[in-house]
């Protein structure tokens, strides 16, 4: 059995950042970014299949889990001061940065910010865009989740979603347990744990939504060098809009991963892992 991590609190103004640190004797590191936002995600699956070569530094977003965020801002300026904090508590001058879903964004925004700190970008069925590209995100993502959806089901997730834009930490736990659900609809069940669903908090998730939507939108991506790789499902939530963002990366390896959805490393394990052997092992580390 492999090693738990070593838990750290990195303090950053007025928010303490709970992160997760694997295989602390590796020389290179790779930030891990989950989605949502405001829903957390240790994704251990891939934790563990690149901690063999990696220091893993695996993090709980600003108000989500046991990252505290007393009467703090969601600015996207805020993220990316975030990492900048992470990055100084571990003594890190570069790193590799891993994002899925909303974490994919995150990833882009800081990378465009900071791009002589990022040594490789991994966007994992990342959201398109900020600004009026999420709004056409979100659109998609709201098609895709009443496909799979009864009709008591999809009501049930408009009422609860209102409840949680109102500020209901509980309503919000209900919508995002059937969106788990709904993206591991046709692959393999899984059970969606209270323990989890508990780290689920409306403050993150309403703020941050406001802010992507206020942020200018990305750029093409100049750093031509860098070595970036973007996945997505074939049956993934994102539709027209992830073209979007293939543009602003020109020198990327886009792969679409067959018989998957949003989650590739539990809807098709043995094809992700695939993929991520394959960029991981041709850097120069």
């Amino acid at each position: 059995m492999k090693n738990k991590p070593k838990i750290n609190l990195v303090n950053n103004a007025n928010v303490s950042l709970n992160t997760m640190l694997y295989s602390a004797n590796h020389d290179e590191t790779i930030i891990m970014l989950h989605g949502g936002p405001g829903v957390p995600d240790e994704m251990i699956e891939v934790v563990d299949k690149l901690r063999d070569k990696f220091r893993i530094i695996s993090i709980e977003q600003r108000g989500v889990g046991a990252s505290v965020c007393k009467d703090c801002k969601f600015t996207m300026e805020d993220y990316i001061s975030d990492i900048d904090a992470i990055a100084d508590y571990y003594n890190l001058d570069q790193f590799h940065l891993f994002g899925h879903s909303w974490g994919g964004l995150y990833a882009q925004i800081y990378a465009n910010a900071r791009p002589q700190k990022i040594k490789s970008l991994f966007l994992c069925s990342p959201s398109s865009g900020t600004n009026t590209l999420w709004k056409k995100t979100q659109k998609e993502v709201m098609e895709f989740n009443k496909k799979l959806c009864s009709k008591k089901e999809w009501l049930s997730m408009g009422w609860n979603s209102l409840l949680g834009m109102l500020g209901s930490d509980k309503a919000y736990r209900k919508v995002f347990k059937q969106v788990i659900l709904n993206y591991h609809s046709g692959y393999k069940k899984v059970s969606v744990e209270a323990e989890f669903l508990n780290k689920i908090y409306s403050t993150p998730i309403n703020k941050t939504i406001l802010e992507i939507k206020k942020y200018k939108p990305l750029s093409v991506f100049k750093q031509t060098e860098l070595p970036i790789c973007i996945t997505y499902g074939d049956n993934d939530i994102y539709g027209n809009s992830k073209e979007e963002l293939i543009k602003r990366f020109p020198m990327a390896k886009v792969v679409e991963i067959k018989k998957c959805g949003h989650i590739p490393w539990k809807n098709n394990p043995l094809a992700f892992e695939s993929v991520l052997d394959e960029f991981y092992s041709r850097l120069k580390i």
